[in-house]
């Protein structure tokens, strides 16, 4: 650990991780702080331990509820090679707080990091009243990957990137996805106005939206780091939230890549971003009609947005959060 004029130090930091969603992420915005990084990518029985002795890391970080902490085997194995290592264990619920009980707390009590970031502010309270030291860390954007670029002209009126989750919409009625996917997309469906999807599973949300989803209008997966490319070859992007108080990370992938938004009007994107001039907000399907309507007849005043949203989102780069994160981690005592 070097020691920089000021205080904050250079730090190395190891990302347990496989997966191109996170990864490319938080990682990437420690290293832009000045960190050195390395990230696992699969792991096996000795990886953790190999890695630790190879590349001596500062802190760990792993994350998420990816392919590398997503069974038990996998947890105790992560666990038992950072704890011999005396090495601090960070862990980033970012599964909270839809899965808080039934993934991110069973494993923060098997795993026992040194601390903990969550996505939902509330729940930091939560985790402490139960011993569990921690703090709150939001999603972000990376600008290496997220940014606009005029060579990929307007190709699309209306376009969605996301995943469909019909197993977990199905399974949870009560979830706001639920509601925000009906908001915005079925009334659209229900007026046949394209919508070109990607993402997986697009096919079967038939019976979840009360309406087929066109086979020539689903292109299914596309690979993260091309997720920009679509961002700026659409007139309109359409964005769901998750929950009423926080909002996805593609709502700032989208917007800082020059995407022109359409999301739900919730207290999490009116907290961070003003409607009518960073995006556009609605609360049902008939004020979603009026507003795809009018704006795909306006596309100087979606330019207009899209460009002043890309101020409002500059700050929160996966760089400031890694100084966030690393400003907690010093107030707690765990980076000296």
């Amino acid at each position: 650990m070097v020691e920089k004029q000021g205080g904050v130090t250079d730090l190395r930091i190891l990302f347990i991780d496989s997966n191109e969603l996170l990864m490319y992420g938080l990682a990437n915005g420690f290293k832009e702080a000045g960190h050195k990084l390395l990230v696992s990518g699969k792991i096996g029985e000795n990886t953790v331990s190999r890695l630790i002795s190879r590349f001596k890391p500062d802190l760990i970080f792993s994350e998420g509820w990816g392919k590398e902490n997503d069974n038990e085997w996998k947890q105790d194995i992560i666990a038992k090679q950072i704890k011999a290592s005396g090495i601090p264990h960070i862990y980033w619920a970012v599964e909270d707080p839809h899965f808080t009980l039934d993934f991110s707390l069973p494993l923060i009590l098997r795993m026992k990091p040194d601390f903990v970031f969550t996505l939902s502010e509330p729940l930091v309270k939560f985790y402490k009243k139960l011993g569990i030291r921690a703090g709150h860390l939001d999603f972000g954007y990376e600008p290496s990957i997220h940014y606009p670029n005029s060579y990929y002209k307007t190709k699309y009126s209306i376009a969605v990137v996301a995943n469909a989750y019909p197993e977990v919409l199905t399974q949870s009625p009560d979830h706001y996805r639920n509601q925000s996917l009906k908001t915005l997309i079925k009334p659209l469906l229900e007026e046949n106005i394209r919508i070109d999807f990607w993402g997986q599973n697009w096919d079967k949300m038939g019976d979840i939206l009360g309406v087929e989803i066109p086979k020539n209008w689903i292109h299914g997966y596309l690979p993260y780091k091309d997720a920009y490319k679509v961002y700026n070859s659409a007139q309109m992007i359409i964005g769901p939230q998750n929950y009423k108080t926080q909002v996805t990370q593609r709502t700032y992938e989208i917007l800082a890549s020059g995407g022109f938004l359409l999301t739900s009007d919730t207290e999490g994107v009116r907290e961070l971003f003003t409607p009518g001039e960073d995006l556009i907000v609605s609360s049902s399907p008939e004020q979603t009609l009026e507003l795809v309507k009018y704006y795909l007849k306006h596309p100087e005043e979606c330019k207009a947005i899209s460009q002043h949203a890309l101020k409002t989102v500059s700050p929160h780069s996966y760089k400031n959060r890694a100084k966030q994160a690393i400003k907690i981690l010093k107030k707690e005592g765990i980076v000296k």
